[in-house]
C-alpha cells in the first residue's frame, strides 16, 4: 500500500478512517479546503468515488495495526475514526490508532458509554449527531440567529440578523454587553465584513451582527428585538 509519507512541519496531515455519511463528508470538506489527506475504507466503490477528490484513497479490509502501518496513517497528524455504528471496529480500530502514537486521535461516539471508552482509550470524542441537534435546537431557540457555534457552556458565536428596532441606533445606542453580556465581533453587509466595529457605528438594514457570549444573553437579545 502507498499512503502518507512522513510528516512536514508546515503542513498538518489526516487520516479518516471510514466513509459512512460522516466521514465522507469530513473527508470531502478537507479535500476541498487543500489539506493533505488519507482516506481508508473496506468499500472498493466509495474509495473509487473518494480518488477523484484525494490521491491517497485506500481500499483497506482490516483494521488490525499491521495493516494500519502499511497504509501509512502513523504518519498523519490527526487521525478520525468516523465508524461509529460499528462499535468494535471503532473501539479496536481507535485503540490501534492510538498505539501508533499518532498526535491526535479523533473518534467518533454514537452514545456516552461508547465515548467515554473511546476516551479511556486516549482519543478526543466527536457525537456528530448530537451536536448538529445542539446546533439545530439552538437556531429553533433564538429564531433570528442564522448560525450558531457552543464553544463551551459559557461562551457562544452567533449570526444574527439585525432587527428593525436596532436600525437607526449606535453600537453604544443598544449597549449590548452590559444589557446582554454579549460582545460584537464583527458586522457584515454586501459581503463588506467590519472586523474592528466602533461604538458610533449606526446598524443598518441587512446587517448581519457575529456575537459572542451566553446562550442566554443571545435569547434575551432575541426576546428584545422582536
Amino acid at each position: 500500500m502507498i499512503g502518507i509519507g512522513k510528516r512536514k512541519k508546515d503542513t498538518t496531515t489526516y487520516g479518516i478512517v471510514g466513509l459512512g455519511r460522516f466521514g465522507t463528508a469530513l473527508a470531502q470538506e478537507l479535500a476541498e479546503s487543500g489539506a493533505e489527506l488519507l482516506v481508508i475504507d473496506k468499500d472498493e466503490e466509495k474509495i473509487h468515488e473518494m480518488r477523484e477528490l484525494v490521491e491517497n484513497a485506500l481500499v483497506v479490509n482490516t483494521l488490525d495495526k499491521k495493516t494500519l502501518l502499511e497504509t501509512g496513517i502513523q504518519n498523519c497528524d490527526v487521525a478520525i475514526v468516523c465508524i461509529g455504528e460499528e462499535m468494535e471496529a471503532s473501539i479496536l480500530t481507535t485503540l490501534n490508532l492510538v498505539a501508533l502514537k499518532i498526535p491526535v486521535v479523533i473518534s467518533k461516539a454514537t452514545s456516552p458509554e461508547h465515548g467515554e471508552i473511546l476516551e479511556r482509550l486516549g482519543a478526543e470524542v466527536v457525537y456528530p449527531e448530537r451536536d448538529m441537534a445542539v446546533r439545530l435546537a439552538n437556531k429553533l431557540e433564538v429564531s433570528k440567529v442564522l448560525d450558531y457555534m457552543e464553544l463551551s457552556e459559557k461562551i457562544n458565536i452567533s449570526k444574527m440578523l439585525v432587527s428593525g428596532k436596532m436600525i437607526g441606533k449606535t453600537v453604544l445606542d443598544i449597549d449590548m454587553r452590559s444589557r446582554f453580556g454579549l460582545n460584537i465581533i464583527a458586522i457584515e453587509n454586501n459581503s463588506v465584513v467590519i472586523e474592528n466595529v466602533s461604538p458610533d457605528y449606526v446598524f443598518r438594514k441587512g446587517d448581519i451582527l457575529i456575537v459572542s457570549g451566553s446562550k442566554d444573553g443571545m435569547m434575551h437579545l432575541s426576546e428584545w428585538a422582536e
